[in-house]
């Protein structure tokens, strides 16, 4: 029941989500009926759709090439999605600003196309200027219409007084008897109240009709800010596929540990996590980490989890590059959440005939010091979660201890237990900014070295992705400890 409410407001959020892109990339930009609207459409039912296929197909078995088919554009746009919308609600913020700034620019509109002309006078030769000369000088078949400027308050008098003026034989036009003997429609009493948006406009009334957007200012300003959105959000989202199909980059830091002997000093651990080989990320994605692990003639390889996403029937030949891996004391595995949605027991096997060595809430003895670890808390559902006591409960504690264990939250069983370094991974560093801000919610350590009591916790970024193929703030890395005894 609490997973289908989940489901049910997920599904609402999504579809909230996109009517709100499709209002400002396509409704506001585009005319209706128009190519560009119905292209607009679809896409924004079908692109949803996609994203659903590809979290849910793997799931509910579906075979492997349309996990493939789907996962692309499915899992790209839901990167699209986050980034395209927070383009948007920054440009919500420049939308009004950049309306008030082209309003105050073009000015009221019509602004000195409508002028109060000014009273015709004859000179004393008859021509038009300044002089004295009256109106009566011109013959009444050509004496010009003039209009006078006057008080509103007296326009009513001004009218009555020349239609009372007029003769028998002069002709009355249709407006001015309207004007005397007729009532002023309601349209017309709205005119007459409406605010003049010529010279005679108030401050207040030009600065109105200044700041009252046209449609066609409108309509410009909807299209520069969702091109400038849709710029922004899909460089951002092309830079962080990028960065995941480059392979990911090697970080070194030293550890000192108290207990280490003065022989270990210097022993360097390639730590790797979260490759994820699935329907997007395959052979030639495992190929390129392992070549960059062997280029830094680890030690150790400590692999810690969350290294597929699908069964060993789909994705057995994509993880074979493994057996490349090269270290002196050997490569080593433990579970992570996803390998308990692939099947664990299966690729526990498989990664052990690759030639790792799978540590199952298991020790062993490394040169100056004890190297366990213990299986991933998702494992507590097939009776396999962690067993901190079978792993470490009758080790001599005078000898240093580094744990691999892929979520940071058993950190504080690794300190019950005198742990003096735990290796992790499973946040992914938050992936998708700002994914990082709710990863540290659910992790007491998102990235990077830190210390509880006695024991520090070192979190990996991890080596590739999970769902989108697509990482923004947190770049993939493997990461090279090298131990340091205070001793030496």
């Amino acid at each position: 029941m609490v997973f289908a409410l989940v489901g049910l407001v997920v599904l609402a959020l999504l579809g909230a989500v996109h009517r709100y892109l499709w209002r400002r990339f396509v409704g506001d930009t585009t005319a209706p009926g128009s190519p560009l609207r119905r292209a607009g459409t679809v896409a924004a039912f079908v692109l949803p759709l996609l994203s659903v296929g590809a979290m849910t197909s793997g799931r509910v078995g579906a075979p492997f090439w349309l996990q493939q088919v789907l996962a692309w554009p499915g899992f790209l746009w839901l990167a699209c999605l986050l980034y395209l919308t927070l383009a948007l609600l920054v440009g919500e913020v420049v939308r009004p600003v950049l309306l008030r700034v082209l309003a105050r620019r073009d000015g009221p509109p019509g602004a000195g196309a409508r002028t109060a002309p000014e009273p015709a006078t004859a000179g004393p030769a008859g021509e038009s200027g300044t002089g004295t000369g009256t109106p009566a000088d011109v013959p009444d078949g050509t004496r010009p219409r003039t209009e006078e400027l006057v008080p509103s308050h007296s326009a009513g008098a001004s009218a009555r007084s020349e239609a009372a003026g007029r003769t028998a034989t002069e002709p009355v036009t249709e407006s001015a008897t309207k004007s005397v003997a007729e009532p002023a429609t309601e349209p017309e009493r709205e005119r007459e109240t409406e605010p003049a948006a010529g010279p005679l406009a108030t401050p207040a009334t030009a600065s109105a009709t200044t700041l009252a957007p046209s449609p066609s200012r409108r309509l410009f300003v909807s299209r520069v800010v969702g091109g400038a959105a849709a710029a922004a959000g899909l460089a951002t989202v092309g830079y962080g596929t990028y960065g995941v199909l480059r392979g990911p980059s090697v970080r070194r830091i030293t550890v000192p540990l108290a207990k280490l002997p003065r022989a270990a000093h210097g022993f360097r651990i390639a730590v790797v996590s979260d490759i994820h080989i699935g329907p997007i990320l395959g052979r030639a994605h495992t190929r390129r980490i392992v070549d960059t692990i062997n280029a830094t003639s680890p030690d150790l390889v400590a692999v810690v989890g969350d290294l597929v996403d699908g069964s060993v029937a789909d994705l057995g030949s994509a993880a074979e590059p493994l057996s490349a891996l090269r270290a002196r004391h050997g490569s080593f595995f433990v579970t992570g959440n996803h390998e308990y949605f692939s099947g664990a027991g299966q690729w526990v096997d498989h990664v052990r005939e690759l030639g790792l060595h799978p540590l199952e809430n298991a020790r062993v003895e490394i040169e100056g010091f004890d190297l366990a670890g213990v299986n991933d808390i998702a494992g507590e559902t097939e009776g396999q979660g962690p067993d901190f006591g079978r792993a470490l409960g009758d080790r001599d504690r005078g000898r240093a201890a580094v744990l691999l264990a892929h979520q940071p939250v058993v950190i504080h069983d690794a300190v019950e237990h005198g742990v003096d370094l735990q290796l992790s991974g499973h946040t992914h560093g938050g992936q998708l900014w700002p994914g990082n801000l709710l990863a540290e919610l659910a992790n007491p350590t998102v990235a990077g070295l830190e210390r509880y009591g006695d024991t520090q916790l070192f979190v990996s970024r991890g080596a590739g992705a999970w769902g989108p193929p697509v990482r923004v703030g947190a770049p993939s890395d493997i990461t090279v400890v090298e131990l340091a005894s205070r001793q030496a």
